[in-house]
């Protein structure tokens, strides 16, 4: 039996080179714990499953986890069906049937765990953790071949938290929960973040040992460690430098403040990297996006989903882009982009709308009050204002005049448009699909255009105009008492 010994760091700063990473992910198997109801949320989707700047609660901590673990382990109870559809079937599940507490929520997942090696224990409502800390305490929890390492944190108000219990040498006694806890232990400021590494024969060991006698009847993970500090394991604590990492989310309230200090981390990154950010507060950036450098947001851009943004793009101020790749020098201000590609070059705004699967080419101009749907418009186009565009594809050096729209739906189906190269259609024209507009092809102002018009062809569409002498002052007449 290994002898009783506390290893014990302030800082945490233990470092290794990317090959040691790579024994430490070989060694690892992380488990999440998922199977939480989240009675606080108030909500129909299972905690985990909320969305947080790009991906959910539960996927943050994958994220996390996956470049130090070889496998993952989620644990599931309610609504893990729901987990499950959202993860799809690259996860392996524990199922926890009854709430038994974590302790209870571990053994589901002894099946899946190997019998050597490290298990790294983590909370899937955890989302700020990192990996950079999830390797120090890997690395300081491999430093002494530990049997378990327990990640501590110091906080402003421990209420509602484990606190660790320590000797007056410093060396670590015991985790007490709150509800066990005496008023002297109460007052303890460092507290259990929830967050373990175990290595593997040791952790099943530990879960043997412990039981239900606590007031709430459930078996805690904390007790593992009170175990294996009686068997005469070395355990050891390892205190992270911001206890703000390790926050949790149990309702509405700390799922905005998280994603505050989430919006902060990936705006700090950003700006490092060389993007300028006129407001960081008012800047909501997705941890999915890339953004590339001498780029500028302006306040109240939302980047969201898998949006990546070349370098010297000028973006916003009110533009929201979703699940889209903008090129290099694209300018798109109080706009919606969804689902699109622009590329380099490329303006947009103000008061555009463009809708998934557009794609704009190099130098195409997109003006005020535009909206494109499901189109693709050539190098050097133009549509400057008040038109609609669904179902086309537009040529290059094309220009549709105020208020051209693409008339794509019948009522029953939709309908393709083609516009070649150098076609210029005028103000106010409808364009009724199916449509072929020849290139160099010009539509008059005002027509209605049903037919194809070919290469090179003026089409005229308007009634006639007919003027009446005399008769305005018809209609210009006022009559008595109106103003």
């Amino acid at each position: 039996m290994l002898p009783f010994f506390i290893f014990y760091t302030m800082e945490g700063d233990t470092c290794f080179n990317e090959s040691e990473v790579g024994l430490l992910k070989e060694d690892v198997t992380a488990v999440i714990l998922a199977a939480g109801e989240g009675k606080r949320m108030k909500s129909g989707l299972p905690k985990v499953l909320h969305s947080f700047l790009g991906r959910t609660l539960l996927e943050h901590v994958m994220a996390a986890a996956l470049p130090v673990s070889r496998n993952q382990v989620v644990v599931i109870g309610r609504g893990g069906e729901a987990v499950m559809a959202a993860l799809g079937e690259g996860v392996t599940y524990a199922w926890q049937e009854k709430q038994l507490g974590t302790g209870h929520a571990v053994m589901q997942a002894l099946p899946h765990l190997p019998a050597e090696g490290t298990v790294l224990i983590l909370y899937g409502d955890v989302p700020l953790l990192d990996t950079a800390t999830l390797k120090k305490l890997l690395a300081h929890h491999h430093s002494g071949g530990f049997a378990a390492t327990v990640l501590t944190a110091r906080v402003p108000d421990a209420t509602g938290y484990g606190r660790i219990v320590r000797s007056e040498s410093g060396s670590l006694l015991n985790i007490v929960e709150e509800k066990d806890a005496t008023a002297a232990e109460k007052d303890i400021g460092e507290i259990n973040t929830g967050t373990y590494a175990f290595a593997a024969a040791a952790l099943r060991e530990a879960l043997g040992g412990i039981g239900q006698d606590n007031t709430q009847g459930e078996y805690y993970l904390t007790d593992c460690i009170g175990v294996l500090v009686k068997k005469g394991y070395n355990v050891a604590a390892h205190l992270m430098p911001d206890y703000r990492l390790a926050l949790g989310v149990n309702d509405r309230k700390q799922l905005a403040e998280a994603a505050a200090l989430m919006r902060d981390r990936i705006n700090s990154g950003l700006m490092a990297e060389g993007v300028t950010i006129n407001d960081p507060s008012s800047t909501y950036v997705d941890v999915t996006v890339s953004v590339g450098g001498d780029t500028v947001l302006l306040p109240n851009t939302i980047l969201s989903g898998r949006t990546t943004v070349g370098e010297r793009c000028t973006i916003g101020p009110f533009t929201e882009i979703s699940d889209s790749r903008l090129g290099n020098g694209v300018v798109v201000r109080h706009s919606v982009v969804s689902g699109s590609v622009l590329e380099d070059g490329v303006t947009v705004g103000p008061f555009a709308h463009l809708r998934p699967e557009t794609r704009l080419g190099r130098h195409v101009k997109v003006g005020d009050f535009v909206e494109i749907k499901k189109s693709e418009v050539g190098e050097g186009s133009k549509i400057p204002h008040l038109s609609y565009v669904g179902d086309a594809v537009v040529g290059k050096s094309v220009n549709l005049g105020a208020g051209a729209i693409v008339v794509n739906y019948d009522g029953r189906k939709k309908y393709e448009t083609q516009i070649d190269d150098g076609a210029f259609v005028g103000c106010n024209s409808n364009l009724v699909a199916p449509l072929h507009i020849g290139k160099g092809a010009f539509v008059a102002a005002g027509s209605t255009v049903t037919r194809d018009v070919p290469p090179g062809a003026l089409a005229l569409s308007r009634a006639e105009q007919v003027n009446k002498p005399n008769l305005a002052r018809r209609f210009l007449k006022k009559e008595p008492g109106e103003k």
